[in-house]
């Protein structure tokens, strides 16, 4: 099968969340199972396209309602990604170095998909599959099925997969006229509650509808921000597939990013010489069990109330933990944890930004990883620290629950029920006291030594997941 993935993300070009690390490897494992996947995004003006060789694929003109754009497509030509990548060049709208945050974010993911659509209808063949991810290539399935100027591709499935329902891209009827013409009677297609919805119209008009995990898939039945009665009208072409992480990227055993690699057998030396490197960049003491956060810090995450959290954690258990926090995201909650710093020198302390080394350095440093999300749709962070033999924290959420079993049930991580200061303390609380079980086998039935190696071998790799995407497209 030909399958082409649209996407704002795509890691390593440009990563915001887990949508970049997703379709930065999905396509590589597809490719891996005989079939041919490609990736086409926006071409960033970023280090990743300064730093290598492309190629004009394509040249043309665009419409985005009154206004005529050029088109460039380019496609990078080592391959070094392990699928065939395409950049989309759309001077004034796409060649910015960020992915989001701009005034005219409609215009900018809408042209990209117009471009995208112009460009596949003038090949001499289709193919197999339009995987679209997210409300950015939303308007995609719509476009392809009823717009005049793509009749030739409305015979192409098209799949949608929701990485984030929170986020649906909706906008004002006064810019329909920015999509190509259609006959007006198909309008409903684009409506949901008053306005244009990218996202909800891709999960009426795309064949398939997928979300990145089996539970997220049964939350946003009660919890999609508006979506709800959609989902539940559409959910007999939806389905849960959980997502996987990149063995070839995520791999102590190879990882360059790190002080000292390490192996299942080599474990415990190697977390010892990678957490005393990290302590002694953030002055901490490698004798304590190490906390960490890693990740947006907005509400869906729970960030809000780390601060509290870690300030009630520090005093709880007299300083004799540590914490380190690597994130960005609402400047107050970077505010006050910037603030724990002067009151907890020595066993705490912070990143405010992003940085995908030290991201890797933690995970193979910590101890523990927290994740006290409200929303979850799957997690990968979970993932990449089980890989790395630090015990996850995490709610019982969405890809979290399936996942994570609790260390109570035979299992090999912490859990808790809420988003709430009291749950996630008692939880490091629990993680603590494993940590300084002196016997054979703590309370809990495994040691942390034991648990690192077992979590270790857990497959989350994106095999599984690959070829379940690949029976969907044939159903």
């Amino acid at each position: 099968m030909e399958i082409v993935h649209l996407s704002a993300e795509c890691y390593p070009i440009a990563k915001v969340g887990g949508l970049g690390d997703v379709v930065g490897a999905l396509p590589k494992y597809q490719n891996k199972l005989g079939h041919v996947a490609k990736v086409v995004m926006p071409a960033y003006q970023n280090k990743f396209i300064q730093e290598n060789e492309f190629e004009v694929v394509y040249n043309g003109w665009g419409k985005l309602g009154f206004q005529t754009f050029s088109v460039k497509i380019f496609r990078e030509q080592t391959n070094k990604l392990g699928f065939d990548l395409f950049l989309v060049h759309i001077e004034g709208l796409l060649d910015r170095e960020n992915v989001y945050g701009y005034h005219d974010d409609t215009e900018r993911f809408l042209a990209f998909g117009i471009a995208v659509l112009d460009w596949i209808a003038q090949w001499e063949h289709r193919p197999d599959v339009i995987h679209c991810h997210d409300h950015h290539t939303g308007l995609i399935p719509f476009m392809a099925g009823h717009c005049h100027q793509f009749k030739n591709l409305s015979q192409i499935p098209t799949v949608l997969t929701i990485h984030n329902a929170q986020y649906q891209g909706q906008f004002g009827w006064d810019k329909l006229h920015y999509i190509p013409p259609f006959d007006l009677w198909e309008s409903g297609k684009l409506d949901w509650q008053g306005c244009i919805n990218p996202l909800a119209s891709a999960i009426k008009c795309a064949w398939r509808v997928t979300t990145v995990s089996p539970s997220y898939l049964d939350e946003i039945s009660f919890k999609a921000n508006g979506l709800e009665d959609l989902l539940a009208q559409e959910r007999s072409k939806s389905f849960g597939i959980l997502n996987g992480i990149d063995n070839d990227v995520w791999n102590p055993q190879t990882d360059p990013m790190l002080e000292k690699k390490y192996t299942l057998r080599t474990v415990d030396a190697g977390k010892k010489a990678n957490k005393e490197a990290l302590c002694a960049t953030f002055n901490l003491d490698p004798e304590k069990p190490l906390f960490t956060f890693i990740g947006r810090l907005v509400g869906e995450k729970g960030a809000d109330l780390l601060p509290d959290i870690f300030y009630n954690a520090l005093i709880t258990y007299n300083n004799e933990i540590n914490i380190l926090v690597l994130g960005s995201g609402d400047p107050q909650v970077e505010g006050r944890l910037w603030q724990l710093k002067e009151v907890f020198p020595g066993n705490y302390n912070v990143y405010i930004g992003y940085n995908e080394q030290l991201s890797h350095q933690i995970y193979a440093g910590a101890d523990f990883l927290l994740m006290p999300s409200r929303v979850e749709p799957c997690g990968l962070n979970q993932m990449y620290a089980m890989r790395y033999g630090t015990v996850p924290i995490v709610r019982r959420i969405g890809g979290l629950k399936d996942t994570v079993i609790d260390i109570g049930d035979d299992g090999f991580g912490i859990c808790h029920d809420q988003t709430s200061v009291w749950d996630v303390g008692h939880a490091i609380g629990r993680a603590y006291e494993l940590y300084t079980d002196e016997k054979e086998t703590s309370s809990d039935g495994k040691r942390v030594k034991e648990i690192r190696k077992f979590i270790m071998q857990l497959d989350h790799s994106w095999d599984r997941a690959a070829q379940q995407y690949i029976d969907l497209y044939q159903i």
